[in-house]
Parts: C-alpha cells; sequence; structure tokens
C-alpha cells in the first residue's frame, strides 16, 4: 500500500501542460480516481496557494489529519495521494488551509465525476465504465453532424419535460426520460436534442446555468451512467445530442470554485474583471493557463467519456467584451485600449480548435449576440472557430413582427426580410429557444395577437416561416404544441392541451414540417451559401406577403408563399423558374392542423404569363396567416 500510494499519477510532461495551459485531459489526472484493483483511491487537486491540502470523507470519518496530500513539485500547485480505505460510492471534500488570512474551507472536487444531490454539496468517488451500443451512430455521425446535413433541435429542460404527478410531482430520471424522449423526438421528426446545462449544479432555478460541477451530469437524475444510457439510448435512435456548456461564469457558492486556495484561482481578483453584475457570479480568468487548461479538459471531457454531439457554449458575447452589462467605469480596458477580452477570445479560437482536431464529427454552437465579425469562421483566416452561431437577429425581429396586429404588419416588413441581407455571413441557427419564454415575455402562443385561432394560426405561419428561412432550427420544448403559459422551471409542460385539436394541429405541422425538411435537399443543403436560397417577391409590403425559392444543388427547388394577414389572397401571381404543375406539399392552412381549409387543391399548373422576372408563373389562393410549400412535378 505505501509504494502504491507514493506513485504519482501526473508526470513532469502532465504537468508542464497543465502550467502552459494546454493540457486537454486533466480529468484524467486530476479529481478522485480508483486504483485499478480495486483498493483505494487517488486524489489530486490544483491548490497553488495553500499552506496545506487534505481529503477528508467517508473513508476516514472526515477527519481533516487522517489524509493529508503532498504537494507534487515545488510551485506546480498540485496536491496529490491515496486513500487506501477509500472506496468508490464513498463521498469526500478537499479541505484547504490558505497561506493567505488563515483561510480554511471544505471544498467539492473540481474535478468531481459526481456528486451528492442538492442541497448536499460532497463530491462522489466514482468511475466511468460504461458499455456502449451507439457503434453505428459513431460510425454515421459525421454526416448526421455536418452542416449541409438537415438540423433540426429541441431543445429541453430534463426537470421539466415531464413529471411525475403522482410521486410527488419529482421530474423524470435520465434513464425514464430516454425511451419517451426517443419516441417523443422520433414521432416528431426532430434530428438532434439539445439539453439546458446537465453539469451539477446546487440552484435548481438555475436551470444548470450556475456550474459548479464541470465533470459531472447533475446527480438529481440519476447517475453518470444512467446519463450514459439516456445520450446512448437516443443515438440508438438515431438522434444526436448537444449539451448547453457554461464557460462564461461560475457561482458564488462556498463549496464551489470561487476563491478556492484562499485567493483569486479561477476568476479574476478585481470585480471590474472578475465580478459578473447581471448574473451575480464570478467570470473566469481566461488569461491564466490553468484555468485555460481546466475548461478545455471540460468541453472534451463531455465529448470523449459521454459520446455527446455537440457542445451549444452559452452566453459568448459576455466573454467577448470586457464592459458587458457595465457602466462606464466600471470595466478595465484591454491591453490595446480596447473593450475586447483578449484572453477570451484566444480560449475560444483554442477551444474551437481542440474540439475540431480532437472530435471532427460533432459542432460547437455559439450563443453570441453582437455583431462580432467570423464567429462560425476557422481561426485560420481570424474567426472564432465555432460551427454554427445562434442568429438572435432573426429571433428579435421576427418575434417582433408577428407581435404586431396583422393590420400593422405592412408598416414593419422588413423585420421579416432584413434578416437575408446578412443571412450568409455565418452559420447560423435559429433559435426561438428558453431564453424568450420565461421572466414575463410569454409563451410563443402567447405573444401572437389575435383570438386563439389567429394565436395558432400565427405560430404556425411563424414556424413555418423558420423552418423554411436558411439555417438550422431550434425550437424549445413546448413550441411545438403551442403552449399557454410561459415555462416554469419546476412544472411540467401543459401536455393536456394537446386533448384540444387547435394544439394538436400545431403538433402535427411541427412533425410535418420536420419530415418534410428532412426529406428536400433544397431546405438544408444549402444553408449557408447564398445560391441555395433567391427571393420570389421581398417587396410586397401592402399585401404583407413574401415568396422565395430555396435551392439544392442536385433536385428540384422549393416555393415558399407566406401570407401574414387573415384575409385569404385569391388569384394571387406567383413567377416561377419552371414551368409545369407544382404539387402544393405543405399547407399551415389545412384543417388537420387545425386551419380553415383554404389552399390550391393539391397543386397549381403554371401559365405562360411573365412575373417576378421568370417567363411562367402560379395563380395561387393564399390561405389566411398561412404559407405554402410547393415543388415542381414532371
Amino acid at each position: 500500500m505505501a509504494e502504491r500510494a507514493t506513485q504519482s499519477r501526473l508526470t513532469d510532461l502532465d504537468l508542464h501542460l497543465l502550467g502552459e495551459g494546454s493540457h486537454y485531459r486533466l480529468y484524467e489526472r486530476l479529481g478522485a480516481h480508483p486504483a485499478e484493483s480495486g483498493d483505494g483511491v487517488h486524489f489530486g487537486v490544483w491548490a497553488p496557494n495553500a499552506a496545506s491540502v487534505s481529503v477528508i470523507g467517508d473513508f476516514n470519518d472526515w477527519d481533516e489529519n487522517a489524509t493529508p496530500l503532498r504537494q507534487l513539485h515545488a510551485g506546480s500547485g498540485v496536491w496529490e495521494g491515496f486513500a487506501p480505505t477509500a472506496r468508490k460510492g464513498q463521498r469526500y471534500k478537499f479541505q484547504i488551509a490558505s497561506r493567505h488570512h488563515g483561510y480554511r474551507v471544505d471544498k467539492a472536487d473540481p474535478y468531481a465525476r459526481y456528486a451528492e444531490v442538492a442541497p448536499d454539496r460532497a463530491s462522489i468517488v466514482w468511475g466511468l465504465d460504461y458499455s456502449w451500443n451507439d457503434a453505428e451512430w459513431m460510425q454515421r455521425r459525421i454526416e448526421r453532424n455536418a452542416l449541409r446535413a438537415p438540423m433540426s433541435v429541441y431543445e429541453l429542460h430534463i426537470g421539466s419535460w415531464r413529471r411525475v404527478p403522482e410521486d410527488g410531482n419529482r421530474s423524470l430520471s435520465y434513464r425514464e426520460l430516454a425511451a419517451p424522449l426517443a419516441d417523443y423526438c422520433d414521432e416528431m421528426g426532430f434530428t438532434h436534442v439539445e439539453l439546458l446545462p446537465v453539469m451539477e449544479h446546487p440552484f435548481f432555478g438555475s436551470w444548470g446555468y450556475q456550474v459548479t460541477g464541470y465533470f459531472a451530469p447533475s446527480s438529481r437524475y440519476g447517475t453518470p451512467q444512467d446519463f450514459m444510457y439516456l445520450v446512448d439510448y437516443l443515438h440508438q435512435r438515431g438522434i444526436g445530442v448537444i449539451l448547453d456548456w457554461v464557460p462564461s461564469h461560475f457561482p458564488s457558492d462556498e463549496h464551489g470554485l470561487v476563491y478556492f486556495d484562499g485567493t483569486h484561482l479561477y476568476e479574476h481578483a478585481d470585480p471590474r474583471q472578475g465580478y459578473h453584475p447581471e448574473w451575480n457570479s464570478y467570470i473566469f480568468n481566461y488569461g491564466r493557463n490553468e484555468v485555460r487548461a481546466f475548461l478545455l479538459s471540460s468541453a472534451l471531457f463531455w465529448l470523449d467519456k459521454y459520446h455527446i454531439d455537440g457542445l451549444r457554449v452559452d452566453a459568448v458575447a459576455s466573454m467577448l467584451y470586457l464592459d458587458y452589462a457595465r457602466k462606464e467605469g466600471e470595466w478595465i480596458p484591454n491591453e490595446r485600449g480596447g473593450r475586447e477580452n483578449l484572453d477570451a477570445v484566444r480560449f475560444l479560437r483554442e477551444l474551437n480548435e481542440a474540439v475540431y482536431r480532437e472530435h471532427p464529427d460533432t459542432q460547437t454552437i455559439a450563443e453570441e449576440s453582437t455583431a462580432w465579425p467570423g464567429v462560425s469562421r476557422p481561426v485560420y483566416i481570424g474567426g472564432l472557430g465555432f460551427g454554427l452561431k445562434w442568429n438572435m437577429g432573426w429571433m428579435h425581429d421576427t418575434l417582433k413582427y408577428f407581435h404586431e396586429d396583422p393590420i400593422h404588419r405592412k408598416y414593419h416588413h422588413g423585420q421579416l426580410t432584413f434578416s437575408l441581407i446578412y443571412a450568409f455571413d455565418e452559420n447560423f441557427m435559429l433559435p426561438l429557444s428558453h431564453d424568450e419564454v420565461v421572466y414575463g415575455k410569454g409563451s410563443l402562443f402567447g405573444k401572437m395577437p389575435g383570438d386563439d385561432w389567429q394565436k395558432a394560426a400565427n405560430l404556425r405561419l411563424l414556424l413555418g416561416y423558420m423552418w423554411a428561412h436558411p439555417g438550422k432550427q431550434l425550437l424549445f420544448m413546448g413550441g411545438e404544441f403551442g403552449q399557454r403559459r410561459e415555462w416554469a422551471h419546476d412544472e411540467a409542460l401543459e401536455w393536456h392541451l394537446l386533448e384540444q385539436p387547435l394544439h394538436a394541429g400545431i403538433k402535427n405541422w411541427v412533425r410535418d414540417l420536420n419530415r418534410f425538411y428532412r426529406e428536400q435537399p433544397a431546405l438544408y443543403e444549402c444553408d449557408f451559401a447564398g445560391d441555395g436560397f433567391a427571393w420570389i417577391d421581398a417587396n410586397d409590403s401592402e399585401l404583407s406577403v413574401i415568396s422565395f425559392l430555396r435551392k439544392s444543388r442536385s433536385g428540384e427547388p422549393i416555393l415558399v408563399v407566406c401570407n401574414n394577414t387573415p384575409m385569404v389572397r385569391e388569384n394571387y401571381r406567383i413567377g416561377v423558374p419552371r414551368k409545369g404543375y407544382w404539387r402544393e406539399c405543405l399547407n399551415s392552412d389545412a384543417e388537420c392542423y387545425g386551419g380553415s381549409g383554404q389552399g390550391n387543391l393539391g397543386g397549381v399548373d403554371t401559365t405562360p404569363l411573365p412575373a417576378h422576372g421568370h417567363y411562367h408563373s402560379l395563380t395561387l389562393r393564399l390561405p389566411p396567416l398561412g404559407v405554402l410549400f410547393l415543388k415542381p412535378e414532371g
């Protein structure tokens, strides 16, 4: 035992890479690692300003003197030791005595793989053994996650998608969630799910955005293996899994990263750099090499150990700008006098280079709300290197437009068309996310004007326009059937609404949108190239109608026509590039979706009358508050 206890898990190379910030697999070295024999556990933690560190836990009766750690190499800041009586499943913490101010604190393990259920705060010794059954998905996912592939993302919060009312209204566990979620996504045609942060967080009401455990799935829903089962099951059903990941800030809970060794270790010491006033949380010091290595290791950990298909990086704008959410005088300019956080820029570029080098069949997605150039452009041409960027401009403009009473929409027509001016500047994802249905903003259904019939028709129109617009789609749970109240994290969705034909119709519409979308390369193949889109008429503001073509590199185009008023438009002429019969593939006003049944009896033949720069045209009946998808045949 004594000999094994002196064996270090960290080599000189590990310490060197940690010191220069380029160690991307610290989770293999630091934290708690059961010995291969099953007897005892190796512990390691980075605490450079500690005078002493010990491990306290179930295996030593929480005795601070029983298991002291030793510092590896003076100046490395890494403390390590071996507890021969420790076992998997036992609780533990690091007790740190600082060299400063007599500060002493019990900390959760920053690299813990598992933790107690909140509000308890101890880490748990755990392994990551699991027999995966998703080989087919993993072999083919480079096709499923490619930018030229269809990507329709269902965003959800595990704790409130469905609940178990007969058992205290508790959330579903990871394993309980797997089958119904896979069945639902399969039925609805979504290609991926995006989970609000599953990383361990002490406050349930933060929805996972105040993370204390960057390497541990929340124990609220089960063990690490249970979460692996969820991912594995979804993969076996052909559904990708994207995780929301939060490297922008962390909470002030004492057992977490803040003031870790009696100093501002993970965060900046100056609150003008290290404290986030809007979220009452702390900002990572991206200029510290070991902090970057910690975050980079976390990102790769989820891709490596949990087979995650993509990371949606939260609050990128708050990372990029030193003055984000700050008034004049409350921030410190960079070394060049600017407002850009140069250390964060370096970190994000390094993150994306590492992810695409190690896992080229995954995607990184930036939640970035400003005009920062090249977010989804390669690092080697000056970009940040993300695969995709949320199109927040499209989201804001579109929701503002649809909030207007249709009688006034002709005065706001540009809000509907402006996004196509910049639609190909980035690789955009169109988000109608959780952020749009909280804090008094109301549900998507509630944002729509008019009576219930018009609200439903407007929502179907909005979603049809979204699926037709260049870019990948992301829709938060509940929006697909028109939930009436805004999202509440401690309640299940209003599934009972599906008993009403109006809401069942919205769900059927989204299901058929997804199915049609996945069958038509014109709707996804050229999302990020200008030659995949062409206006027919962007300027009919008087009637509030827009029409355009989506095109693929091979195959038939799709004609999309949106009538944004409740008036049926008879004999509406649309110029088209091909003569012959155009089949009406989808009509949001069909009775099966809760509409009035106005349409074109399955399709229309062209006439040789020029319109909109084309030699042939269609004469259509445009349904009220409706969108049509048509495709040439023959």
